[in-house]
């Protein structure tokens, strides 16, 4: 089989096949010493473990890996060498004298490899470009764009072109467009945002017979200005997505379009394309259509200042935005009876604790603090996916390809995977053959009170599949809608600028022509060499060319796995800043909560910083503990006792290794309460019986073996062999000390 090396710091590796469903392949050690994470290979199965897992041999190297790798430039016993800063790269690559360019040691720099690694040779390369030191600020954002190659750099054909874009609307813009500029919509968004793609309004409406709002969601109209096969479409397309660091973000756009012509900003006019819908007072949306218009934001709100209006209508906010209070409330209104749908529908809704990370100056972690979800970020949600529904609904009925967003329940595997989890935690709560989302929730509001929910509610996530961008539509298990696609967000995600492509061609009467998935066939060239597109699942499309799904496929297989990628580079990110963060807390206490549990040990969550770290299983003492993978706890088999999930713990921050980006306690004693107490008298009646048992057995054999000894005592007195008073006690022989060494063998 041929496929994509996937390196492990451990020094093994494994091959992802090209073929969709294909088990990967392991790689032994010895194996990965001619290969690098990234490189293209065909391997051929040798053998398979015990577990049936496949094991490979290399054969042949497709296609090495061209992208720069991100290291540490170190000089050790005279010799250049780079660490790579990815350690699925598992060498380190030589670097000659006269190839270090201006770096100097300690520095971190881009290696362009020149000799490839072999059986009995390490890889060569060149410094390619000089980073910086580790200690710069914004070093991490640097490496992890390098890292996860995430583009960061516009071509210059793309600058060009949205420099030659005008800085406002112009007359010709406005033709064929709904004038509502003077319609109050708002922008509600948080502080530290600066792309508006979004703009709500509200108002009381008839629904039929009955009351009823009209709900107005105005999303930007980028379509317009970003055109299918132009420099701007194919950075768009390669990135897929904006990435968000702190302090930083890598936009999809350029700024020119993505913080200005597109950007609802207040008191300008910007073109948007509008869902403008009618909900009934039950929640569900009664009629709804889509139109191109001008818009005019009456101003920029912020999540906490809507909180407080909502809150408290008399209060200094609302009296600084005293015309649009009535909007607002109508908008709380709605949002009110759309939050009732969500819940006749069943959909999933997990309450989790999210954090902000707030730097200082230098880009250093100042301190974590939980975000809060207010009923204005709530709002604004159920607003987004109500647009969403209609959009999917729009494309659905014509009979038109695009990108939905796909999210299907568990498999049947993850179905008794999670049914055994729930039974071994005792809860009478059962999931049905064919789950739905009103089951999940069922048991995320029936365990929310107890100290483990978060780990109860974090199976219920695991149980359900990742979601991805198809055109073919099955619909969305965690929502509960039966079609649903990404339509509010185009200035950050290319799928609802393709979304919007697809309902302006409909509104004109026309079909949008995919005709790519990629910038080969833009007449564009392509800066980036693409990795081989694997495999398309055979999929239909009512009425639509095997061909064009094909493409759509492709499309929706390429923005799912740059959204994975997206939020890799940015949890690398947090990762390494609150690492540098606990440096400077090594040797401290902190109270913590377990908030999973491993084969190797405890994950805790310290109270007051909200930083996760690992209590290694050497850590917890000197019994031995073995993992319950359908309780997910260790037990030690000792004293039964138990650490899971909710589990109070008071630990020291023992290591911190930036390079693996891990933090490490240590455990210093149970924390307050009487979890842990609590936990080793909590036996179940089986295990009681079994330990009764065997201190039955125990007692059964201490008496026998004391019957014996004493039996043993007076065959030797009736004898008259063993030691008399008076003679010297030579070394002891015979039945009684026989009797002693059989006792001690019993």
């Amino acid at each position: 089989m041929t496929g994509i090396v996937q390196g492990h710091r451990d020094g093994h590796g494994f091959v992802h096949g090209d073929e969709p469903g294909a088990d990967d392949v392991y790689l032994a050690p010895q194996e990965m010493r001619t290969v690098l994470h990234g490189d293209r290979v065909r391997v051929r199965v040798q053998r398979y473990d015990r577990r049936g897992r496949p094991e490979g041999r290399v054969l042949e190297i497709l296609e090495r890996k061209r992208r720069p790798i991100i290291g540490r430039l170190l000089l050790e016993q005279g010799v250049w060498i780079v660490a790579p800063e990815d350690k699925r790269f598992g060498q380190d690559i030589l670097i000659p004298k006269n190839a270090t360019a201006t770096a100097t040691a300690g520095q971190v720099v881009a290696v362009e490899l020149t000799e490839p690694p072999s059986m009995f040779s390490q890889p060569v390369g060149r410094v390619a470009e000089v980073l910086g030191d580790i200690d710069d600020p914004g070093m991490e954002i640097e490496i992890a764009v390098r890292k996860y190659e995430v583009p960061h750099r516009f071509s210059p054909e793309a600058l060009a072109q949205a420099a030659s874009l005008p800085d406002h609307v112009r007359p010709a813009d406005r033709r064929q467009r709904v004038d509502l500029t003077d319609v109050p919509l708002v922008t509600i968004d948080g502080e530290d945002a600066r792309d508006f793609d979004d703009a709500v309004y509200c108002e009381p409406a008839r629904a039929g017979r009955g009351k009823g709002w009209r709900l107005i969601v105005a999303i930007a109209d980028v379509s317009h200005y970003v055109r299918p096969g132009e420099p701007l479409d194919v950075d768009a397309f390669e990135r897929a997505t904006s990435v968000y660091f702190p302090r930083r973000v890598i936009p999809m756009l350029p700024e020119k379009i993505s913080n200005g012509l597109c950007s609802l900003n207040p008191e300008t006019p910007r073109l948007a394309l509008v869902c403008d819908m009618v909900v009934t007072a039950s929640g569900s949306v009664h009629a709804y259509q889509f139109y191109p218009a001008v818009i005019l934001s009456h101003a920029r709100l912020t999540y906490t200042e809507v909180a407080a209006i909502l809150g408290n209508t008399r209060g200094p906010e609302a009296v600084k935005r005293r015309d649009l209070v009535p909007h607002l409330l109508h908008l709380h209104e709605v949002y009110r009876a759309l939050l009732k749908e969500r819940q006749r529908r069943g959909a999933v809704d997990f309450e989790t604790t999210e954090t902000q990370i707030v730097c200082d100056d230098n880009g250093r972690i100042e301190r974590i603090v939980p975000r809060t979800r207010t009923e204005a970020h709530r709002l604004i949600e159920e607003a987004m996916l109500a647009a969403n529904v209609c959009a999917a609904d729009f494309i659905q009925r014509a009979g038109h390809p695009a990108l939905y967003r796909v999210h299907e329940g568990p498999t049947p595997e993850k179905r008794v995977m999670l049914l055994n989890y729930l039974r071994a935690l005792g809860l009478g709560l059962s999931i049905g053959d064919d789950p739905k989302p009103a089951d999940l929730q069922a048991v995320a509001q029936a365990t929310k009170d107890r100290p483990d929910a978060a780990q109860i509610h974090t199976m219920l996530l695991r149980s359900m599949q990742q979601a991805i961008y198809t055109p073919v539509n099955s619909g969305h298990f965690g929502l509960a809608y039966e079609a649903y696609t990404h339509f509010t967000s185009p200035i950050r995600r290319y799928p609802d600028l393709l979304v919007h492509r697809v309902i302006r061609a409909l509104l004109e009467g026309r079909r949008y022509r995919y005709a790519s998935a990629g910038p080969e066939n833009t007449g564009t060239p392509s800066r980036r060499k693409s990795a081989p597109r694997p495999a398309l699942p055979t999929s239909e499309v009512r009425g639509v060319p095997a061909a064009e799904v094909g493409l759509w496929e492709a499309a929706g297989i390429h923005c799912s796995a740059n959204e994975r990628r997206a939020d890799e580079a940015s949890r690398d990110v947090e990762a390494w800043l609150k690492c540098r963060f606990m440096r400077e807390h090594l040797g401290e206490e902190f109270s913590g909560t377990v908030t999973a549990a491993a084969p190797f040990g405890l994950f805790v969550q310290l109270d007051t910083l909200y930083v996760e770290g690992l209590v290694h299983i050497t850590e917890l003492g000197g019994e031995y503990f073995r993992f319950d993978e359908a309780r997910q706890e260790l037990r030690g088999e000792r004293t039964g006792l138990r650490y899971a999930a909710g589990v109070r713990l008071r630990v020291q921050v023992s290591r911190v290794d930036l390079d693996a980006r891990r933090i490490e306690f240590r455990l210093v004693k149970p924390g307050e309460g009487d979890a842990l107490l609590r936990l080793r008298r909590e036996r179940e009646p089986d295990e009681r019986t079994e330990l009764a048992a065997t201190t039955e057995a125990d007692r059964a054999v201490r008496q026998a073996a004391k019957a014996a000894r004493a039996k043993s005592t007076r065959r030797v007195a009736k004898s008259g062999v063993g030691p008399t008073r008076g003679r010297s006690p030579g070394p002891r022989s015979g039945p009684r000390s026989a009797a002693k060494k059989g006792s001690r063998r019993r």
